[in-house]
């Protein structure tokens, strides 16, 4: 009734409109792919025009009016499956009061045949459709469609029609190649990588248990030789919230560049395979690998030299470089309040303006020192870039070696602000650069500036050693920017004083608060320490420091800093507490509320405010906390005994759980239950967001625990085959499966015609489909509806 409503509506608006006229927003065109001797696609593709749109074929009861095909019977032909539409726009309509597909701009609908008669030249077909823009919609409207077998034209397209009626296989990313010459032996082979809208590829380098990177194996014959790794662009770089890290990706286009050498001139090509995975908003696809081939022979001259090809990947970014500065900064103001650095400001101005003989020639010599400073700080991120190179320094990063080494080079500096000892450069070198300062001129302020650098080392030492693992994340000229914002912020008020020597009578007197400074500092650094031997840890998976050790030890550390703050712990080079200022114990406070905030982390809260810290919560001795077996608080065994051969407990929902098809299937059978299987995979974002919004439902873990029997088939596992036992691929013949993930990413495939993630389907013990499988759905209301649909179809 309301579809009738709407309509009648919609052509009244159009015949009594003042400046009525015929509109034809929609034009259909036809056109035929061949796919083999006895298979077509055919195509019937919209042309929307703007301001308008289309309604997929699949909409809500009490709806609009959807696009329907209708084929013109012929004993000469057969319909295989149904017709097939693209991804199009979902949008929650307020009129309908209902989520409704559509298309704008341009449509294409594919639908495959298999020719009984080749004699058969022309198939027959009609189209009902209605558009509608933001003011009126027309009445819905008919048109014959007419395919050209004898125009077809060839496709290479292995799977183009749907087993469902919105769900395909999916190729968002296509690859292409070109190859650069920069001599005659040296080359850059170019993949580029072009990502339909909303979809993105992944970098090369992720985190230890984040998504799929993208992975390039070259294969090399005699006479080739790879030159450095295989470089990127800059991507984006955001801060997952289901991975808890940093997650660098690409959009629209990515190009990747490896350069090689030839030693050997009669090679002609050179062949690769890329691995990668791509997501959109609401799923992510299977683990792809393509073979790529590059032709030297179709090489053109190479503008720039590879490396510099990616200037704004080495350089950085202009955000990421400014947050890089402004953190060197705000150390350099932090230094300035330390014991080695402190007493020096009053002492270095004085002598400046006692010795100058003019208050002006005071200044100018204050400024130079401060000048000096920056030059030196500068030169040593300089240095850094120069001897590691810049793209190095951003994979010293992610390597274990340099997460060790930096976790010992912290504790090393912790306990020499905690006051064990002292962490000096060699006295000669001081000796040394206090006779060069001698010398007088610009020359003897250099060496003054020198000096301040050795002698102050042991207070900025971990603030310099700081800075350049933060610039490593960003490499290329970061480390060099952060020492020059560090540096400023030494040098500022040697000039500034120097300047307005009245100031320093502002100046608070030196004494014990400047170790209680260098104190607070190392207990921050002993802490910070910890994070880089985590990372080293999930990187090797050793499961040494899990999240609820690494969270006691941060309690430990800052419980024993509030102690300190609050005078119930003293230190070596503390002097005597008689009282607790204000700002101590402000500060005490603060570090306490910090120590109570972090305890419920040990049973399973997030922890949102230090969730780039710890290890994330699945890398734990328990998903559910310390003292917890299961989300309830009882054991497994009593919900489900011994477990079944093949079985697991799902965390963190406890949901009884099979990662293989056939002993899931044989478990359905002898308990009676309905198969529930789940595509999924460990990198799928979309996958978890079901799992932790959806899932968690009472309702619907409710029917998962008691009412199905769970498969879930990760089709990113790594898990490899017994040898001699590897099988054939079926969609790739001649070669081999990889992995056990890519055995479930080609059932899926080939059962289902679909490999994107989530993909969910309710089964019988014959493998036949209760109800249409669903992929990721948010509404959890929606979910429990399609859940219910299937167990009650398999009860009848």
């Amino acid at each position: 009734m309301k579809n009738l409503i709407i309509t009648l509506c919609s052509f009244l608006s159009l015949v009594i409109t003042g400046n009525a006229q015929i509109l034809e927003p929609v034009k259909w065109e036809t056109s035929v792919e061949k796919i083999s001797d006895t298979e077509y696609d055919l195509i019937s593709t919209a042309t929307v025009e703007g301001g308008w749109h289309l309604y997929s074929q699949n909409v809500p009861d009490d709806g609009p009016i959807p696009t329907t095909f209708l084929y013109k019977a012929n004993a000469d032909y057969e319909l295989t499956g149904t017709t097939s539409e693209e991804e199009g726009h979902t949008v929650d309509d307020p009129v309908f009061q209902m989520r409704i597909k559509f298309f704008e701009d341009k449509a294409e609908f594919r639908q495959r045949i298999k020719v009984l008669n080749q004699e058969l030249s022309i198939v027959e077909g009609e189209v009902e459709y209605m558009a509608c823009d933001d003011e009126k919609c027309l009445p819905p409207d008919y048109i014959d469609l007419k395919f050209n077998l004898k125009a077809s034209s060839s496709s290479e397209v292995s799977f183009n029609a749907n087993a469902d009626d919105n769900v395909g296989i999916l190729e968002p990313v296509k690859w292409s190649t070109s190859v650069e010459k920069i001599s005659d032996t040296e080359y850059v082979l170019v993949s580029t990588a072009k990502v339909d809208d909303h979809w993105h590829l992944y970098s090369q380098e992720v985190p230890e248990d984040g998504p799929i990177a993208t992975t390039f194996d070259y294969t090399l014959g005699e006479g080739t030789e790879l030159i450095g790794k295989t470089i990127e662009e800059k991507g984006v770089t955001v801060d997952d919230k289901i991975f808890q890290m940093k997650v660098k990706y690409f959009e629209n286009t990515a190009e990747f560049r490896q350069k090689i050498k030839l030693s050997n001139t009669a090679i002609k090509s050179v062949k690769a395979e890329v691995g990668f995975m791509a997501c959109d908003d609401t799923q992510c696809l299977s683990p792809s690998y393509l073979d790529l081939e590059f032709d030297i022979t179709k090489s053109v001259a190479a503008k720039q030299d590879a490396d510099s090809n990616i200037e704004k990947e080495e350089g950085g970014s202009k955000e990421g470089l400014w947050t890089i500065f402004i953190l060197g900064l705000g150390a350099g103001f932090i230094a300035l309040f330390t014991p080695c650095v402190f007493p020096l400001i009053p002492m270095t101005v004085s002598f400046f303006t006692k010795q100058s003989k003019t208050k002006a020639e005071g200044i100018k010599n204050a400024v130079v020192y401060g000048l000096c400073i920056i030059v030196i700080y500068v030169i040593l991120g300089t240095g850094v870039v120069a001897i590691f190179g810049a793209s190095a320094i951003n994979e010293f990063s992610t390597s274990v070696e340099f997460n060790l080494v930096f976790f010992a080079v912290l504790v090393i500096f912790a306990v020499s602000f905690l006051g064990a000892f002292e962490i000096m450069l060699p006295n000669s070198w001081a000796n040394k650069i206090d006779r060069k300062a001698d010398s007088g001129g610009y020359t003897g302020i250099f060496f003054m500036a020198l000096a301040l650098a050795i002698v102050s080392f042991s207070c900025t030492g971990p603030f310099v050693g700081n800075i350049i693992v933060l610039s490593a994340s960003e490499g290329g000229l970061a480390p060099m920017i952060g020492m020059l914002g560090f540096s400023l912020a030494l040098a500022l008020p040697f000039g500034l004083f120097a300047a307005f020597p009245g100031w320093m009578n502002s100046l608070p007197k030196s004494g014990g608060w400047l170790n209680t400074v260098k104190v607070v500092l190392g207990f921050l650094e002993l802490a910070f320490a910890f994070k880089f031997l985590s990372q080293a840890d999930l990187v090797l998976q050793l499961h040494w420091l899990e999240r609820e050790v690494f969270i006691a030890i941060w309690i430990a550390i800052f419980g024993a800093l509030t102690m300190y703050l609050f005078g119930k712990i003293q230190l070596p080079h503390d002097s005597p507490l008689k009282h607790i200022s204000v700002g101590r114990l402000l500060l005490g406070l603060l570090t306490l509320s910090f120590t109570v905030y972090m305890i419920p982390g040990l049973w399973g809260a997030p922890l949102k405010l230090i969730s780039a810290f710890p290890p994330p919560l699945h890398y734990s001795e328990s998903p559910y906390g310390v003292g917890n077996s299961k989300g309830g608080g009882t054991t497994s065994t009593e919900n489900h005994g011994d477990l079944p051969d093949g079985a697991h407990l799902l965390a963190p929902h406890d949901i009884l759980a099979f990662d293989d098809y056939d002993k899931g299937l044989a478990y359905a059978k002898t308990v009676g239950k309905p198969v529930m299987i789940d595509f999924t995979g460990h990198a799928c974002v979309n996958c978890r967001k079901m799992e932790q919004n959806v899932w968690i439902e009472p309702k619907i873990l409710d029917k998962l625990k008691n009412d199905v029997v769970l498969i879930s088939l990760y089709v990113d596992q790594k898990t490899g085959f017994p040898e001699g036992e590897v099988p054939d691929s079926k969609l790739k013949p001649g070669k081999k499966l990889r992995n056990v993930g890519q055995k479930w990413s080609e059932l899926q495939t080939i059962k289902y015609k679909t490999n994107s993630q989530p993909y969910y389907v309710l089964m019988d013990h014959e493998e036949n489909n209760l109800n249409k499988p669903v992929p990721y759905t948010p509404d959890a209301d929606e979910y429990f509806n399609w859940l219910s649909d299937g167990i009650d179809k398999f009860e009848e």
